[in-house]
């Protein structure tokens, strides 16, 4: 998962490798690698691995909540105490 910052910064490389589906990827996908450590092969993925999409870690299991917003918790279904 990439904290705001991180997720700037490989996403500022996209096109920036060439033409076609490797080449407009090739060089975000190289800074996700180096910031992860984990070798993604879809491009479109890393977009999905941003925190901010994510709530919080469930009380319960300890799983990040689906969206800031969850009332309840998508692995242990256990429900999410809300502060307001």
């Amino acid at each position: 998962m990439l904290n705001e910052e991180e997720f700037q910064r490989v996403t500022l490389l996209r096109n920036r490798s060439g033409i076609g589906f490797k080449g407009m990827f090739g060089a975000m996908l190289e800074e996700y690698e180096r910031i992860t450590g984990y070798r993604e092969t879809n491009g479109n993925a890393v977009f999905h691995h941003r925190l901010a999409m994510y709530g919080p870690p469930c009380a319960k299991c300890g799983k990040p909540l689906r969206t800031p917003r969850a009332k309840l918790c998508g692995w242990c279904m256990a429900p999410v105490n809300s502060k307001a």
